[in-house]
């Protein structure tokens, strides 16, 4: 694993503690030598993250699409920023860079691109490990909706167990490194009409 993809805020959120946590993430990611891949902002946690990324010796890729450049929000000081024209494109970019995904507190930007690469993984279209990094208990109420979707029959335990929650961001990245992606959904399967 070499490239992790972080889904983040463009705003700093309401406490501190997001934007401490984006700075652990990001020199959690220098230290073990993987590169970010991310949103290419340099405002919100999307910017602190890459910030700290840099200030510890890292490497940060950002996807950027044009029209938020011409707003002048591009990280003026990336490794590599990559321009691209619509934000399907971002998503697609940085799904075909990344070697795993985290999702830090954010908007709902933050929670389409979680879903739909947990999604992706859930129908077997990438074997990446979908990491949480639930900080202050912001993503307490998600986990208990998965939990809850697996109760009620709408998502196997398996495909549960894709996305992987924790509190510490070097706890996270020890699981990344012994993930294993789940079995295809069942009813994907040919003999089934």
């Amino acid at each position: 694993m070499k490239k992790i993809a972080v889904f983040c805020g463009s705003k700093e959120g309401a406490t501190p503690v997001y934007r401490e946590a984006a700075e652990r993430l990001g020199k959690e990611l220098a230290k073990r030598g993987l590169t970010l891949v991310y949103g290419g902002s340099r405002v919100g946690t999307m910017g602190m993250l890459a910030d700290s990324v840099l200030a510890h010796g890292g490497q940060a890729i950002g996807v950027l699409p044009t029209f938020l450049e011409e707003r002048e929000i591009a990280h003026p000081n990336l490794t590599e920023l990559i321009l691209v024209e619509s934000m399907h494109e971002r998503k697609a970019k940085m799904t075909e860079l990344a070697d795993g995904f985290i999702a830090l507190p954010g908007g709902p930007g933050t929670m389409e691109e979680l879903f739909e690469v947990f999604t992706w993984a859930q129908l077997g279209l990438h074997e990446k490990p979908c990491g949480i990094l639930n900080v202050g208990g912001y993503y307490d109420a998600l986990e208990a909706l998965f939990d809850g979707m697996q109760t009620q029959g709408f998502m196997a335990k398996e495909h549960g167990e894709i996305a992987l929650f924790d509190t510490d961001a070097a706890r996270l990245l020890e699981r990344f490194a012994t993930y294993q992606a789940p079995a295809l959904k069942t009813y994907l399967t040919k003999d089934q009409t």
